[in-house]
């Protein structure tokens, strides 16, 4: 009994103490919800006031911003009314020049029309005049010009000589220097071999018995050689040496390299021969693609933008001579040249270059085809696709007055190349003949007394009859011999004719 009893008055303590706890909570939760309470309202209270002074302060502020809204809106309309006036001033000043302007207009097209109308009446009395004066006169127009011109000439000679002396020295000294700073640029810049390698048509033998094994029996080896290869090979008392003779020199290269490979073997005999042909004609073909190949490497000319064909053309020009020169060196001398005087003149200098290489491309086969090499040159040009511009300047080196600027560049720099002392060769009997011929077509004129051709046939001093030639005549005189010249004769370089009148006056005193 007392236990259970114990257990009643445990469980009604707990009970008791449970409510206890439970009432003594929701004090504390109640005292805890109205102190949040509180402080919430204090925090509304404050944002309430907060938000009344934001909402004062950004009323103020928004016053204030409308105010100066108001004056900068004025302050414009102000501006904006200026500005409505001064360009109505304008408006009315550009109106009032306006009609100044067309009054002006119909006074000047007045005074045009009055011109035009005195002008007319000027010509029909100055032509009634020109009728009357020439039907006193007994003489025309024309007439009466050249017989004033003779009068003037007579009675103003030693002016006008003086005259045309300071005009040709100013002209000709300002030219020259000009002419010589680009010249001199220009030469300065490239530096090339002054003589070139001639193709050589001369073959060393090891002994003199090499010659009877190259006749062969009954002059089998030989004739097949010459068949074989088209020149012709002379066998003479030279010893140790054998001499080829053909018109075209890549066909004597060919003959010369048979002949090397075949004393080089020892075995020479018809079968042989054609075979030795063949390996000559291979290895100049290669020697030959590869010299044109190298002047476009030389230039910077790319070797792709070239076809293959055109380009083992150009390398023919390796076995070509001109004068003693060899043509490829000098296509390569004029493609230097002529691309540094177009840097000098402002012209295209690539053109200038690649048709200074290709301007002697037709000398390459003029053995073998009919024409002129510059024709022959322009035609292959053209039939390998170059512009006319290029193409052209084949033809432009051998005229008078080329019809474009990089024409007259490729000219003069072919005629430098070509007339650097020591480039071309030429024979006593060619050097010989053009110096008679300078020489004759000098004094072929009236009134010439003596000619001679000087400094290698690049002057010529012609000395006149004082009596026959006078100053003025002289000038005339020195302009006909260098046109007859320039017409009729064949020169590298030019010629300069010095014309030389001397009047000597003897008296003796008794």
């Amino acid at each position: 009994m007392i236990t259970l009893e114990l257990v009643l008055v445990g469980v009604w303590a707990l009970f008791i103490g449970l409510g206890l706890g439970f009432f003594i909570r929701s004090l504390v939760v109640k005292n805890k919800v109205k102190s949040a309470e509180t402080r919430a309202e204090k925090i509304l209270q404050e944002a309430k006031s907060k938000e009344q002074d934001i909402l004062l302060k950004a009323k103020e502020k928004s016053i204030a911003l409308l105010e100066e809204g108001k004056k900068e809106e004025a302050q414009r309309r102000h501006e904006l009314k200026d500005a409505q006036q001064r360009l109505e001033q304008r408006e009315t000043k550009f109106d009032k020049r306006i009609l100044e302007l067309e009054d002006s207009k119909n006074q000047i097209e007045e005074i045009k029309l009055n011109l035009e109308d005195q002008r007319e009446k000027l010509e029909k009395t100055r032509e009634e005049e020109r009728v009357k004066l020439q039907s006193i006169a007994s003489m025309t127009q024309q007439q009466a010009q050249d017989e004033l011109f003779r009068l003037v000439e007579l009675d103003q000679k030693d002016a006008l000589l003086g005259r045309v002396r300071k005009i040709e020295q100013e002209s000709e000294e300002v030219i020259e220097v000009k002419a010589q700073r680009i010249l001199s640029l220009a030469v300065q810049r490239y530096a090339g071999s002054h003589v070139a390698d001639a193709t050589t048509t001369m073959v060393a033998l090891p002994s003199d018995d090499m010659k009877g094994r190259i006749i062969g029996k009954e002059g089998r080896n030989i004739k097949r050689l010459e068949h074989l290869t088209g020149c012709e090979l002379i066998i003479d008392d030279t010893p140790e040496m054998i001499t080829i003779s053909g018109f075209s020199p890549v066909r004597r290269q060919v003959a010369k390299r048979t002949l090397e490979i075949l004393i080089k073997d020892g075995r020479i005999q018809p079968a042989r021969i054609e075979e030795a042909v063949e390996a000559a004609k291979k290895d100049l073909a290669k020697e030959m693609r590869k010299a044109g190949e190298d002047a476009l490497y030389e230039l910077g000319i790319p070797v792709s933008s070239i076809d293959p064909k055109l380009i083992s053309i150009l390398g023919r020009l390796k076995f070509r001579t001109s004068y003693g020169q060899n043509v490829l060196q000098h296509s390569i001398e004029v493609a230097r040249i002529s691309g540094m005087l177009a840097e000098e003149l402002g012209a295209n200098a690539f053109n200038c270059k690649k048709g200074g290489l290709f301007h002697d491309i037709g000398k390459a086969v003029d053995h073998d085809m009919q024409g002129a090499h510059p024709e022959i040159g322009y035609n292959i040009m053209k039939k390998f696709g170059f512009p006319e511009e290029i193409s052209y300047q084949s033809v432009a080196h051998h005229e008078d007055k080329p019809k474009t600027l990089e024409g007259v560049i490729v000219k003069a720099g072919d005629a430098i190349s070509g007339a650097r002392p020591g480039a071309r060769r030429n024979s006593l009997e060619e050097y010989l003949q053009r110096l008679q011929a300078l020489e004759d077509t000098a004094t072929e004129f009236p009134g010439v007394e003596k000619a001679y051709a000087i400094q290698a046939g690049r002057e010529v001093r012609v000395f006149v009859k004082p009596q026959e030639i006078d100053d003025l005549a002289a000038y005339k005189m020195a302009r006909d011999i260098s046109k007859k010249i320039e017409s009729d004769l064949t020169y590298p370089g030019e010629v300069k004719v010095t014309i030389i009148r001397e009047t000597r006056v003897t008296e003796y005193a008794r």
